[in-house]
C-alpha cells in the first residue's frame, strides 16, 4: 500500500513536536505575570498537526499519529535514563547537568503522556464530530472550539502532575499554560487553512467520520 509522503512529514513533525516540548518543559518561564513551561510555544503546534490530520485523513489516522507519538516518546525516555545511570567517563563533569535536564523527563513523561492522550483525542473527536456537525463549514470553528477543550484538559492534567512538591500556584500555572495555546492556536488559523487546503487539493481527499468507532485504543483499523 502506497503511503502519503505528505503524510509522513506531518506525522514526523508531529511526533518531533511533542518530543521537544517534553525536553525543554523541564524549565519554567516568567512572561510578566504569567508562568509557564518553555515547551509552551512548540506544543501548540502538535495540536494544530493535529488538527489537520484530522481534518483531511480523518480521526483513525490522527488515532494512529497520537499513539505514535507517545511510542516514540516513551523511547526516548527510557533511553534517556538508561544514560542517565551509566558510568560516566573519566573527567566528565556533567552527570549533575545531564540529570537535572534529562533526569527529570520520567516525571514529566507521566505528567505530559496523561495530558496528551486526554487532550489530543479529545481535540480530534471533537474536531470530527463538529466536522459532520458543520457539514464541512467553517474549519475555523472546529480549529479553535477543539483547541479550546483539548489544551484546556491538557494543561490542566499535565500542570497539576508536574507541578506536584513544587511551589509554584497551579490553578496560575494552568490559567498561562492554557491561554497562550489558545492564542497561538488563534493566530495560526491563516495558516491552518493554507495548510489543509493545500493537502485536501494534493490528496484528494476530504475525510468524515461518519462511521467512525472514536475507541481511542482501537488502533489497527
Amino acid at each position: 500500500m502506497k503511503v502519503s509522503h505528505r503524510l509522513l512529514i506531518i506525522a514526523a513533525l508531529f511526533v518531533t513536536c511533542f518530543i521537544t516540548a517534553n525536553i525543554i518543559s523541564v524549565k519554567m518561564i516568567s512572561l510578566g505575570p504569567f508562568i509557564v513551561f518553555a515547551g509552551v510555544f512548540i506544543f501548540p503546534i502538535s495540536y494544530i498537526i493535529g488538527d489537520v490530520l484530522t481534518e483531511v485523513y480523518g480521526y483513525r489516522i490522527a488515532r494512529r499519529v497520537i499513539w505514535l507519538g507517545f511510542a516514540c516518546n516513551l523511547i526516548f525516555v527510557i533511553f534517556a535514563w538508561i544514560g542517565q545511570i551509566l558510568p560516566g567517563a573519566s573527567g566528565w563533569e556533567l552527570q549533575g547537568a545531564y540529570e537535572s535536564i534529562l533526569g527529570y523527563t520520567p516525571r514529566l513523561l507521566f505528567a505530559s503522556v496523561c495530558g496528551y492522550l486526554v487532550g489530543e483525542f479529545a481535540n480530534s473527536y471533537i474536531l470530527a464530530r463538529m466536522k459532520i456537525f458543520t457539514k464541512g463549514r467553517w474549519l475555523w470553528s472546529r480549529t479553535i472550539g477543539s483547541t479550546i477543550i483539548g489544551e484546556g484538559l491538557d494543561t490542566a492534567v499535565f500542570a497539576s502532575i508536574a507541578t506536584v512538591g513544587t511551589s509554584f500556584f497551579m490553578p496560575v500555572v494552568i490559567l498561562s499554560q492554557w491561554l497562550f495555546k489558545v492564542v497561538i492556536e488563534i493566530a495560526a488559523t491563516p495558516a491552518t487553512y493554507a495548510v489543509v487546503g493545500y493537502l485536501k487539493r494534493k490528496e484528494g481527499i476530504d475525510t468524515y467520520d461518519r462511521q467512525t468507532n472514536f475507541n481511542p485504543f482501537r488502533v489497527l483499523n
